[in-house]
């Protein structure tokens, strides 16, 4: 890795999968010092797309809770989601580290109707393999790449798999937006260096990301303070706050997992405690929808991801309760 740190850092400014502590929380900010984005590149359809969408309002994106090696669970959720959604996004799904690679997915997506805005991280390839598998996305149309570093195969189902982590986020940005694709890259501002978030994310942005994920990192306030922040540094990009979608004790046990990335407080508490803790996530998750849309595009807001997933055997019921929070915001 060079531009560091990933989202991956403890509170106490220790490495997830090593008690030292990672070299990049008390250094500089490493500055992009490749080339600026290209305005000749000819974009993608699917990036063209979703760029006109993010212009005329603000877009609802669903982590994909389809089972990681299945074309039938894609089908299946694919026919619950399609029309209902404007994007899913297809990254890792909880802990697996064994994927179908990311340009048949979106094809399996398409197929069932979907449009697919994909996690690509650097863990599973080097930068070989990295740029023909952009290449693959630009042929299936993806509407947008999701640059990130990756979760170490530590973190996951298969430890005993070497990462290999040829390039990192910030360098992928470039690769993918000279690819044409609209790139999007995620940033955690409850992850030390708290105070140098906003400041890497400009780096990415000068990389070639325009839109950023932001991590959960404690609700309304911190999201706001994150993006005004930002603005304040002259990062331009839109922002996609993640949602986090608690129905039941397996969905708030998988987003409590993630390091650094705190849930409002109480929040899932109060799900957990109602007599319908599906009825009541799925409304919590609607009003901070609504709430973090109203901060606007003067803080640079341009859509919200419902952010978590399902427990084992629960793909169909989780997509059913994620599309009804899209429903109500799109309403």
């Amino acid at each position: 890795m060079v531009h560091g740190p990933c989202g991956g850092v403890t509170t106490t400014g220790a490495c997830e999968v090593d008690p030292r502590p990672c070299p990049f929380v008390d250094a500089a900010t490493v500055t992009w010092r490749g080339p600026d984005p290209d305005p000749g590149v000819v974009a993608q359809p699917g990036a063209a797309a979703m760029r006109a969408l993010l212009a005329t309002r603000p877009v609802v994106v669903v982590d994909l809770p389809a089972a990681p090696l299945s074309p039938a669970s894609i089908r299946e959720v694919g026919a619950i989601l399609t029309g209902r959604v404007d994007a899913v996004l297809a990254g890792d799904a909880g802990d697996a580290r064994v994927q179908l690679p990311p340009a048949y997915r979106a094809h399996l997506l398409r197929e069932a109707g979907l449009v697919t805005w994909t996690g690509f991280n650097n863990r599973d390839r080097n930068r070989v393999a990295l740029e023909g598998e952009l290449a693959a996305l630009a042929d299936v149309g993806v509407a947008g790449v999701h640059c990130v570093t990756g979760d170490h195969t530590r973190t996951g189902d298969r430890p005993d798999a070497a990462p290999v982590f040829d390039l990192d986020s910030t360098q992928t940005a470039a690769l993918a937006r000279r690819h044409g694709h609209l790139v999007s890259v995620g940033e955690s501002p409850a992850a030390p260096p708290t105070g140098r978030r906003a400041a890497r994310l400009a780096e990415k942005e000068r990389a070639g990301a325009e839109v950023c994920f932001v991590n959960h990192c404690g609700g309304l306030e911190p999201i706001r303070a994150f993006a005004a922040e930002a603005r304040d540094l002259g990062v331009g990009v839109g922002f996609v706050p993640c949602v986090p979608i608690v129905l039941d004790a397996r969905s708030a046990a998988l987003l409590a997992s993630f390091t650094t990335s705190p849930m409002p407080p109480g929040y899932a508490e109060r799900i957990l405690a109602a007599r319908d803790p599906r009825a009541e996530g799925i409304a919590l998750a609607v009003q901070l929808c609504q709430d973090l849309l109203a901060l606007g595009a003067d803080l640079g807001l341009v859509g919200v991801d419902l952010s978590g997933g399902p427990g084992p055997g629960q793909k169909a019921w989780y997509a059913e309760a994620v599309g009804e929070i899209a429903d109500r915001v799109l309403a």
